[in-house]
């Protein structure tokens, strides 16, 4: 059987939750920050289109960590709220990860898909430690 439909535009994400955005071959993570807006990593360079950044990332190590429009991130691609751990873990205040975020605003990171990924950082925010089962 197939897998459900990933909810799509249709749930309004509220401060603090996990976004997950299906990419053509993995999963994209991203913190929701409010008003449109997201945080997440992604290539330092700005002036490659936006299937292109993620690529770019992880063949260059470098990345950056972004505030930018949902919707700039998502582009077409379906997405999520995909607060996945908070069943076994509370969630920080919305405040507290919110401070966190933005903190990491213009931050750059090594981006290594085995480790440091964008999943393990939006965790990280939400929870207070990160964590990925994107890559075993």
């Amino acid at each position: 059987p197939q897998a459900p439909a990933m909810l799509s535009r249709r749930h309004q994400p509220k401060p603090g939750d996990l976004i997950e955005i299906k990419r053509l071959l993995y999963q994209h993570w991203a913190l929701y920050l409010g008003d449109g807006y997201v945080i997440h990593v992604t290539s330092e360079d700005e002036g490659i289109p936006r299937l292109s950044a993620d690529a770019v990332a992880i063949l260059t190590r470098k990345a950056k960590v972004k505030k930018q429009l949902l919707k700039d991130v998502v582009g077409t691609d379906d997405w999520r709220v995909n607060n996945k751990y908070d069943c076994s873990r509370t969630p920080l205040p919305v405040k507290e990860i919110i401070k966190r975020a933005e903190s990491y605003i213009d931050m750059e990171v090594t981006y290594d898909v085995f480790s440091k990924n964008h999943e393990r950082l939006v965790t990280k925010l939400r929870y207070g430690e990160g964590d990925s089962d994107q890559v075993s």
